[in-house]
């Protein structure tokens, strides 16, 4: 088995709020007994996509042995699925991602999305 990134929950923090499962574009995350749960590995690409919008810190990526990532198994899990997303806004100044680019980042432990405007004021202060 290849080593690769790939997602890891930490059940104790998750509140299965679900909002890791909309940005999580291969459906490798589902709300399972009411936490996140990666379903298969070789659906995870490892991108973290869905790290940005967990309110509780509870997602992460580590690097381990895992099945190899899978297109073919992406494209199967998510043929019949419609698109839908939650409209993302930038924690600083409200802008949503209709207005332009914003990025997941962690801050003092906090999930949060930053737009690219308020991004250089996070990073230098």
């Amino acid at each position: 088995m290849p080593v690769r990134k790939i997602v890891k929950i930490d059940e104790e923090k998750c509140n299965g709020c679900g909002l890791c499962v909309i940005p999580c574009a291969e459906g490798a995350i589902e709300i399972v007994d009411g936490k996140a749960k990666v379903i298969r590995e070789e659906l995870c690409d490892g991108a973290g996509f869905c790290l940005g919008v967990c309110p509780t810190g509870a997602l992460t990526i580590e690097e381990r042995e895992a099945p190899a990532f899978s297109e073919e198994a992406v494209a199967e899990i998510t043929k019949d699925q419609t698109t839908s997303y939650i409209i993302q806004k930038c924690f600083s100044c409200g802008a949503g991602e209709d207005r332009g680019a914003i990025f997941p980042c962690r801050l003092k432990g906090e999930s949060l999305w930053v737009c690219a405007k308020c991004l250089p004021k996070l990073i230098h202060g």
